[in-house]
């Protein structure tokens, strides 16, 4: 079945061109920040959500509670939990929850490696983008939405890259933002939200997707 991944640099707006390529297809959007809104909608652990899950199978539940586990940096309850998962089985769960998902297909999956692990797939099953934009667009972003010193949001933005950088290396041995590992590669500072995403949507459309 179809679906689109987006990898994206930070403060490129990787997160709201997907949420507008999955409105214009009438898609599915799952992000890790859909994860840090419902861990503080609910204001549950995520052994709640894994029991919700047990009563209720969803592709939402189950998302919600692998990649919950595997992002830490956004779901702030699971430091009170006291738990310290095993890296490679939290791996283990969320690929195994991003391939169920990229199989279902009508989903833009966004981060957390899933073009490098798609990547063997076949060219007719999934659309591959990356969100950039300069660092100095990047930086400026990040200290405006997060109120930060510019010196303060360069270390973030970097930091953050670096991260993402090494989990894709650590994991799949390739380089996140090498462009020849994508069908189609976006400059927000450029199109801008919308405009990439026209673009995205255009392509899936060309596919016959929609």
């Amino acid at each position: 079945m179809a679906y689109v991944t987006i990898s994206r640099q930070y403060g490129a707006g990787g997160s709201e061109v997907a949420r507008r390529v999955a409105e214009q297809l009438g898609w599915t959007v799952v992000d890790n920040e859909f994860v840090g809104a419902v861990a503080a909608q609910a204001g549950v652990p995520v052994e709640a959500v894994a029991t919700h899950e047990e009563r209720v199978p969803s592709l939402m539940a189950r998302l919600a509670r692998a990649l919950a586990i595997s992002s830490p940096e956004t779901f702030v309850p699971l430091a009170a939990t006291g738990g310290e998962p095993d890296e490679a089985n939290l791996v283990a769960v969320t690929e195994r929850v991003i391939r169920e998902a990229a199989a279902g297909g009508r989903v833009v999956l966004v981060g957390r490696g899933a073009q490098a692990l798609l990547a063997d797939a076949a060219d007719q099953e999934g659309l591959h983008v990356y969100v950039t934009a300069p660092r100095a667009e990047r930086v400026r972003v990040i200290a405006e939405r997060l109120e930060l010193p510019e010196a303060e949001a360069a270390r973030t933005v970097d930091g953050t890259a670096a991260d993402r950088d090494r989990y894709v290396q650590r994991h799949y041995r390739r380089r996140r933002d090498d462009p020849a590992n994508y069908h189609l590669v976006v400059n927000t500072a450029l199109l801008g939200y919308d405009g990439a995403a026209d673009l995205v949507g255009a392509a899936a459309r060309r596919r016959g997707w929609v």
